[in-house]
């Protein structure tokens, strides 16, 4: 609702995402998965959204179609939905849904409110990491939905849909894997062993001086992606490419943090051994 552009959002998801991921995740989804589409389609629900009156949630995703989400099972008839979804972020919270079903041979996209009749909340994942982020299973027996877009468009809308969610991924990934960084590098300058701070030692040093490398050129392949779906142009190879990147990065060097730490690494006094479970999620979803 700030009006601000596509990178100045993707800062903000990277410094969320810098203290914490699962609010980091939670902001991505609402806004980039959720609203944007509905944006795109002048909804009525689009204020309530950008206000933060209300959570938005994006609803693809069932138990036995993740990647394939052609091969989803969940459908509609005459606007009414049956079906099921899972690992759904904000399932728990959220008052609008963008929920994919399938009518007759091609999928659309569709508008559910919480609240509507025959739709459940059926389960509240444990995850290993982003707990402060609400990962639920829905369940809808038919249940009503308002229509987004033509009959049949919905695959379009979420792939284009996804194209920009993974820059958000990006950014999350980038700002756990900075997190981490911040910390070994401040836990370096204060360990003393073998006569002085372990910052002294070349060892040390290597390790820090390759996190922050990595974490620069994730950084730069998602701003480049947000920068192109900013200017309207294509971003579906650099999102993914950011993506893919920036994900290895968190899952790799939040690791190294816990390395620098030592045994304190391994411990919750310090924040690393969460920075490395919030990082595995981003290479999977």
């Amino acid at each position: 609702g700030a009006g601000a552009d596509f990178l100045s959002y993707v800062l903000v998801l990277e410094e969320l995402s810098r203290a914490d991921a699962g609010v980091g995740v939670t902001v991505a989804v609402h806004t980039s998965a959720c609203t944007l589409p509905l944006l795109s389609y002048d909804s009525p629900y689009v204020p309530a959204l950008a206000a933060g009156e209300e959570i938005g949630a994006f609803a693809l995703t069932e138990a036995g179609s993740g990647s394939d989400a052609s091969a989803m099972r969940t459908k509609a008839v005459d606007g009414r939905i049956t079906g099921s979804k899972q690992w759904i972020t904000n399932g728990s919270h959220a008052s609008t849904f963008l929920v994919f079903a399938r009518e007759g041979e091609r999928v659309s996209a569709f508008v559910v409110r919480a609240g509507a009749s025959g739709f459940a909340v059926t389960r509240e994942e444990e995850k290993m990491g982003l707990n402060s982020s609400s990962t639920a299973d829905l369940l809808f027996e038919d249940t009503p939905g308002e229509r987004l877009g033509e009959p049949g468009e919905g695959m379009r809308i979420a792939l284009r849909t996804l194209d920009g969610g993974r820059i958000g991924i990006a950014a999350q990934a980038v700002g756990i894997a900075q997190a981490a960084l911040d910390v070994a590098a401040a836990y370096a300058k204060e360990r003393n062993a073998f006569g002085g701070p372990i910052a002294r030692l070349q060892a040390i040093q290597h390790k820090l001086a390759e996190m922050q490398t990595e974490i620069e050129a994730a950084r730069a392949l998602t701003w480049r992606a947000a920068r192109l779906k900013e200017a309207g142009r294509p971003h579906t190879v650099e999102g993914a490419q950011a993506k893919l990147f920036a994900s290895a990065v968190a899952r790799r060097q939040t690791g190294e943090a816990i390395q620098v730490l030592g045994g304190y690494g391994y411990t919750k006094e310090f924040p690393a051994e969460r920075y490395y479970r919030d990082a595995k999620v981003t290479e999977i979803y």
